[in-house]
């Protein structure tokens, strides 16, 4: 099981800190979120920064097969 965790824009747009999925995609365990504001959601997905097990990426298509977390990282303002 993968543990997603939200942060900041992304955690607003979800309206959850964490969820867990068991999809085999980073792909497919985003579209399986139900947010609370799904246009913002949508939106957010193609901008956002994705920590898998530490290691950033951009691509969705990611396998998830024996990751553990993975961190929604919306884009920062700022430093």
């Amino acid at each position: 099981m993968t543990t997603i965790r939200f942060f900041a824009a992304a955690r607003a747009a979800v309206g959850l800190d964490e969820t867990h999925t068991d999809a085999t995609t980073l792909d497919v365990a985003l579209s399986t979120v139900t947010a609370t504001d799904a246009d913002r959601w949508a939106a957010l997905q193609e901008r956002c920064s994705y920590l898998v097990d530490g290691v950033s990426t951009r691509d969705r298509s990611t396998p998830l097969a024996g990751v553990e977390l993975v961190d929604v990282m919306p884009p920062f303002a700022g430093g």
